[in-house]
């Protein structure tokens, strides 16, 4: 009887074999196959053992290709970016005179309408200056008109959007936040008055917001991203994102960080943290100061090509302290912008008074891109997590040195320094600043260089990351930067089967083929949704 009874195999849905799957486990496995049920990794390992222990529903032969846990951009604006794509797209453009032509090439707007445009950078055009109103005023004297810096920290808006929002209130902010010239504004807003000329501009409602949503999604599944970390969302966006991701309109998992307003205090943060299979909401988000491509960014000396400026605090401290108090007590996370030597100073100490020493809180410092080298060792002492990313270094690379000097650099872009400290990192891109692909975060991480392999040894190479390290930063570190590597991040038994297919391996491709790499398939839950 014994003899003739046969082992009925367990049920499965998917077998992917014949390829090389990268876990990103603690051991560093590649398996050749991996098995899928319920949209969860059952196993991973060789096709011959998995096909004996499983019956499957479904196969997918790799034809020799690439598996990687799906990518998570650890800091991006996924809500900025839907809402960019109706911008018109400044990105490259080579002066102010092609800024405008831009803008006509776009059509004649009806007369009232906004005109919002998005991604100049004065830094790469030949007079090195922000511009000013006048010439927007000439070409568009009945609409106003809204055109945001790269970085986001800087907008220009012609004389019909100042006074749409009311010049007069203008006198409220920091100084250097509004840019003045013979006692009148120039257009040049920064920080705290750009955000709120910024709210100013009407947001599309009902099926054109979810069109959006979904073609940024969309957007984000082809570039091979399963996850997003959302840097600064208000109440009723968050919960929409809930909405459309509870209908299966939306699929891309949405780490949430939440502005602190009052609102979002109360709905929010007041009743602990809220999540779902596809977003988590328990994180605070807070700019310590501006950016470094606007001279906004909080130094702890005068800018070397500007000694007139140091930068800005948008945040005061004691509105900091009063945040992390709350988060603290709440059981949420603080996310802090720190561009700035002493922006980087100021929130390590004022964590510091909450975190006391070794912990599992992961409060976060967003970029730290100007570190005073005293300082690096205070990421450890608090295990305070760096979140870098990679294309910043080389986005910034040709100005950088001008901005703070030799000496500054130093703790410039530190990326292996900063990983040093705890043993991790996080990685991004902060999109739509910077681009939302994550191959060229990966390779701009490990290489220090352009896409056009500028320049030839790297930008101060030797703090570039390894492709082991700059794969974690950008999968199970970025997940447990969110506190979700217990779900994703891996592709290990239990955890969501959210993996991509690669055209190449970008583990032994030659460096100057990064780039190159294509993502042929990407799968949330073990469904191809690309």
């Amino acid at each position: 009887m014994i003899s003739g009874c046969t082992i009925q195999n367990k049920d499965a849905d998917l077998l992917v074999y014949n390829g090389r799957i990268y876990t990103v486990d603690s051991s560093g496995q590649v398996a050749d196959a991996m098995a899928v049920k319920n949209g969860k990794v059952l196993a991973t390992g060789t096709a011959s053992a998995l096909f004996r222990e499983y019956d499957f529903k479904d196969t997918l032969d790799l034809k020799g290709g690439f598996v990687f846990p799906g990518f998570i951009d650890a800091h991006c604006h996924f809500f900025g970016y839907a809402l960019s794509l109706q911008y018109i797209d400044l990105k490259g453009s080579s002066s102010f005179d092609e800024v405008l032509l831009r803008l006509e090439q776009a059509g004649n707007p009806k007369p009232g309408s906004w005109i919002v445009g998005r991604g100049w950078d004065q830094n790469i055009w030949p007079v090195k200056v922000f511009p000013d109103n006048q010439r927007l005023n000439q070409l568009f004297p009945e609409n106003p008109v809204l055109l945001i810096r790269i970085d986001g920290h800087v907008v220009l808006a012609n004389e019909a959007a100042l006074k749409a929002e009311g010049m007069e209130r203008f006198s409220t902010f920091q100084p250097g936040e509004v840019l003045m010239k013979n006692g009148k504004p120039t257009g040049i807003l920064s920080e705290n008055a750009a955000d709120r000329i910024r709210d100013m501009v009407p947001v599309p409602r009902g099926d054109q917001l979810a069109a959006l949503l979904r073609q940024a999604e969309s957007n984000c599944l082809n570039a091979g991203l399963t996850g997003v970390s959302d840097a600064g969302l208000d109440y009723d966006r968050v919960m929409l994102i809930d909405y459309l991701q509870k209908k299966g309109v939306l699929k891309i998992f949405v780490n949430a960080w939440l502005t602190p307003n009052p609102v979002n205090l109360e709905k929010f943060v007041a009743k602990g943290p809220y999540l779902t299979e596809c977003l988590s909401v328990r994180s605070i988000k807070i700019y310590a100061d501006g950016s470094l491509g606007s001279r906004t960014a909080r130094l702890k000396r005068p800018y070397s090509d500007d000694p007139s400026t140091s930068g800005v605090i948008v945040t005061s401290p004691d509105s900091v302290l009063k945040l992390c108090r709350l988060a603290y007590d709440h059981g949420y996370q603080i996310n802090t912008h720190c561009i700035g030597d002493s922006a980087v100073a100021m929130i390590l100490d004022l964590y510091s008074r909450f975190l006391k020493g070794r912990n599992d809180l992961r409060w976060r410092i967003e970029h730290a891109q100007i570190v005073d080298p005293r300082d690096f060792h205070l990421f450890e002492e608090y295990s305070i997590i760096p979140s870098i990313q990679g294309t910043h270094a080389t986005s910034d690379m040709k100005w950088a040195e001008r901005r703070v000097g030799s000496l500054r650099m130093e703790g410039a872009y530190a990326y292996r320094t900063l990983l040093a400290q705890n043993g991790w990192i996080a990685n991004g891109t902060d999109f739509p600043i910077e681009h939302i692909d994550p191959v060229m975060t990966f390779y701009a991480t490990v290489s220090r260089k352009d896409r056009e392999g500028n320049p030839e040894k790297g930008f101060y190479p030797e703090e570039g990351l390894s492709r082991t390290d700059a794969l974690r930063s950008m999968t199970i570190w970025a997940a447990k930067a969110g506190f979700s590597e217990k779900v994703k991040g891996s592709l290990e038994t239990g955890k969501d089967a959210d993996f991509l297919i690669l055209d190449r391996d970008l583990m032994e491709v030659s460096e100057r083929d990064i780039p190159e790499t294509r993502i042929v398939g990407t799968f949330i839950h073990g469904q191809r949704v690309k």
